[in-house]
């Protein structure tokens, strides 16, 4: 008899088993595909109309400010090109670019060529590309450490809308996974693709997060829509006070915690029984910007990673984060997944 959670592609099939279980019997705090159809995503690809630019503080090195140009592109896909260095080709957003999932901060670094040639904290730009139908643009970046918002990506969002849109010849190309997939962390921690219900060009998400904190346990269902994604894109990165309070004794000891543009405007603080700053995205009455954030700017940036294609189908998402979000892909290709429809 087949398993609810289908092929698992890497992990230990009895902590799979018992996390699915634990994930099924959570609650789902907002379930938008109750009540909404996924938009087919059919037609050619698209390219922004016009340049538009962006800039803010650094991530990694606050004191600086970075911008984002980004241009019209015909080449299929998107692009971040460090204008900075003069002699490197442009890094495609790809799983074959990915380079790692940080250390000291969580987050999806790309890297081509040379070693100078990478982009950290590339997820809340690239997760974009999933939801606003945009299918080809080139980023021209002043460095490697890209701007961080307190408005989480809207700025962005903005900017794109802005810039308006352009309709070009190319056909719009499909990828799906053959069959239900799956991969699991060692404390239950998931991620899953499936392909689309009736082979309907659509993407939906269902996310739960659960943490120790005032976060809790929270779940959100819904289709991969441009209204959508602007909707939660305002959600910041998480971060427990423990954490928030390192930063600001020892961490100053180290470099890379001492310079970077966290503050209490950009990122969501969790204390054990409540927020230490305004949460945002509250429905009923329960903040949801941590599960927003996860399935949005941290999830949609994953599947963005897949350049085979528009991905289509279902993903599943439970207390995973960026290593397994990139562990799943990479096995999705080793193992010869996904099929173009």
């Amino acid at each position: 008899m087949p398993n609810a959670y289908g092929r698992l592609l890497e992990g230990d099939p009895d902590v799979m088993r018992s996390a699915w279980e634990t994930f099924a019997a959570l609650p789902v705090d907002q379930d938008i595909l109750a009540a909404e159809r996924a938009p087919d995503l059919t037609g050619n690809q698209t390219t922004i109309a016009s340049d538009v630019e962006v800039s803010g503080k650094g991530t990694f090195a606050a004191k600086n400010t970075t911008a984002i140009h980004f241009k019209p592109c015909e080449q299929e896909g998107w692009w971040f090109n460090r204008s900075d260095l003069g002699d490197e080709l442009p890094v495609k957003v790809s799983i074959n670019n990915v380079w790692t999932t940080g250390a000291i901060v969580s987050n999806i670094v790309l890297r081509s060529g040379g070693p100078s040639n990478y982009i950290r904290l590339v997820e809340h730009i690239i997760s974009l590309k999933t939801g606003l139908g945009i299918d080809n643009v080139m980023m021209d970046i002043t460095s490697g450490d890209p701007p961080i918002f307190d408005q989480g990506s809207l700025d962005i969002v903005e900017a794109l809308e802005k810039a308006g849109r352009r309709t070009l010849d190319t056909p719009r190309q499909f990828v799906t996974v053959k069959e239900k997939v799956c991969l699991v962390g060692a404390r239950g921690e998931f991620v899953m693709l499936e392909p689309p219900e009736d082979g309907r060009k659509t993407l939906t998400v269902d996310c739960g997060i659960s943490f120790k904190t005032a976060i809790g346990d929270q779940r959100v269902r819904f289709p991969v829509t441009r209204e959508w994604l602007r909707h939660a894109c305002v959600a910041r990165t998480n971060t427990p006070y423990s954490k928030v309070l390192y930063c600001q004794t020892i961490g100053k000891l180290f470099a890379d915690i001492r310079n970077l543009g966290y503050t209490r405007d950009n990122v969501l603080i969790a204390g054990k029984n409540d927020y230490k700053n305004e949460p945002r995205l509250v429905s009923g009455g329960k903040s949801l910007e941590a599960v927003w954030h996860r399935a949005t700017l941290d999830l949609l940036a994953a599947v963005a990673l897949i350049d085979q294609g528009i991905f289509v189908g279902h993903v599943t998402s439970f207390k995973a984060g960026h290593r397994l979000d990139v562990a799943l892909l990479k096995q999705v290709c080793l193992q010869d997944c996904l099929v173009t429809i």
